[in-house]
């Protein structure tokens, strides 16, 4: 059991819980979902201008993606960045640098249309076993107002409360305890990241950088293709934390961009591996974190 005493955020690990039995959904494997992404092929997502919504402001377009709105919003602007490719796998360095310039754009937008729609939240989820209902390949994301979403203002406020009783910086010395551990993946100072001594579920990463510039781009980029080649991970979730755009009353001065990646599991499995226990008390992990930045150095 780990518990981050500036957080609360926890996990307990048990490798046992990887043995269970798990009822599975047809034949399981790469070849199987492979047909199962390519059976999708025709949704609205593949002819976005004609198929979906715009939003007020009109549609961002990049060079392998565009902007839609979407319908079954959570906050006042919900917008999708819809790839050009309907494998949401076949991913490269440069489409993920496109897709992230989209999205920023889409904020942009979003603030010069309403200028107290400053909070931005970018998400990508990948596959049914991480929430999406849509196959084809897409992000997320939102632009809030009144105050960031709780889980991102608890981590702000508990960031300063550290470096009030500390007089040093949450966030540098979060990195340095894991990369004491081994736990930290290469990188720079505008890149850096580690694999999660409290994942929130398996093999979860952390990765900061000052923007979210080309280099934490192409770190995430490094990191979700290790992922999908090496840990043999094919559905998961990528959550972009950044301060508002106009941070007025509010200290955000030391407050990163920060990336969080987690494994969701096989596709193929119906049992859903979060419980009450997730949501209510602390995450139970599987995964050897240790093993995990083994992995994803080498």
């Amino acid at each position: 059991r780990v518990t981050n005493r500036v957080t609360l955020e926890g996990s307990l690990f048990n490798e046992l819980r990887a043995s269970r039995p798990f009822d599975v959904a047809g034949g399981g494997g790469p070849e199987a979902l492979r047909r199962e992404i390519e059976e999708t092929r025709g949704d609205p997502f593949c002819t976005p201008e004609q198929m979906t919504p715009e939003d007020v402001f009109g549609r961002v377009r990049g060079s392998y993606s565009v902007t839609a709105s979407n319908v079954a919003k959570y906050d006042g602007f919900h917008g999708l960045v819809v790839f050009e490719d309907h494998d949401p796998l076949a991913f490269t360095s440069e489409k993920v640098d496109d897709y992230v310039s989209v999205a920023l754009e889409w904020m942009e937008r979003a603030f010069a249309t309403d200028p107290e729609a400053k909070y931005p939240f970018l998400m990508w989820n990948c596959l049914w076993r991480a929430g999406s209902s849509v196959v084809h390949g897409h992000m997320q994301m939102t632009a809030t107002s009144g105050a960031h979403y709780p889980k991102i203002e608890h981590l702000r406020r508990a960031a300063l409360e550290y470096r009030d009783t500390h007089g040093s910086d949450y966030f540098s010395d979060f990195y340095r305890v894991h990369e004491s551990l081994r736990l930290a993946l290469p990188g720079s100072s505008e890149a850096h990241g580690f694999v999660s001594l409290t994942p929130i579920k398996e093999k979860e990463v952390v990765l900061l950088g000052p923007n979210l510039g080309e280099p934490l781009r192409y770190l995430l980029t490094d990191v979700l293709s290790r992922y999908t080649r090496d840990l043999g991970v094919a559905s998961f979730n990528v959550a972009f934390y950044m301060p508002p755009a106009s941070p007025l009353g509010e200290d955000w001065s030391r407050f990163p961009v920060v990336i969080r990646v987690v494994d969701r599991g096989d596709p193929a499995n119906r049992t859903s591996d979060i419980g009450a226990m997730e949501l209510y008390a602390a995450p139970v992990v599987s995964s050897d974190p240790f093993r995990v930045a083994s992995i994803l150095k080498g």
